[in-house]
């Protein structure tokens, strides 16, 4: 007697309850993003140098497949761009940097809902806040008398909001920031990667071997 159910508190506070389907959708697209961009990270260099070895040999289509066995953006990019080798250099920039776009809006997927959860968490957790102090407050004049167990469940409702609005909130932040990161680290890789390839193009007269003329 006396002591707090947490157990019943969370059944009781609505707000609990939507922070944490909000924790578990944050945790399901954190990690859906993190072994995407795991998938995602590729040796630039190692990638285009085979490339490059390939075209030296006439092989474009098998630099094609070569590209299509890396799921990352920048092969998926490199692969776009023999399929469209043929093309005057500024009309393959134009399609390469709209290409990058496109994978870049790829690669920020979900990640606007890892950033609202990590601003309006702590909102939510304010919310049930003042929810348990109004609950303690009520407890209080219901009661008719003074002490600490009475308002103990509402005050503890309240803490118990501030703080997972925080739990909540804390690593959403986090994870959101750190694949912002990732993300202009592979925008850059991609457009860098991009320039050399066109280089590469260039240096054999527009052309991506015998092999890249397909119908």
């Amino acid at each position: 007697m006396g002591q707090i159910n947490f157990l019943e508190i969370f059944k009781e506070s609505f707000t609990l309850v939507i922070l944490f389907f909000c924790s578990i959708l944050s945790i399901a697209f954190a990690l859906e993003r993190w072994w995407f961009f795991h998938k995602a990270r590729v040796d630039g260099n190692e990638l285009l140098g085979c490339i490059r070895k390939l075209l030296e040999a006439g092989k474009s289509q098998e630099a094609q497949s070569f590209c299509l066995k890396h799921p990352s953006p920048l092969a998926r990019v490199l692969h776009f761009g023999l399929v469209n080798h043929q093309l005057s250099r500024p009309e393959l920039e134009e399609l390469l940097e709209t290409k990058r776009m496109e994978e870049r809006l790829g690669m920020e997927r979900y990640l606007g809902i890892l950033g609202t959860m990590g601003n309006t968490a702590p909102f939510i957790g304010l919310f049930g806040t003042v929810i348990g102090i109004i609950k303690a407050f009520r407890d209080l004049a219901l009661s008719g008398t003074g002490g600490p167990a009475v308002v103990a469940k509402g005050i503890a409702e309240a803490l118990v909001a501030t703080a997972g609005g925080l739990a909540v909130a804390i690593p959403a932040v986090i994870c959101f920031n750190y694949f912002m990161r990732t993300v202009r680290q592979l925008s850059v890789d991609m457009e860098v990667h991009s320039s050399r390839f066109l280089i590469l193009l260039g240096g054999r007269g527009g052309h991506a071997g015998h092999g890249g003329h397909s119908s």
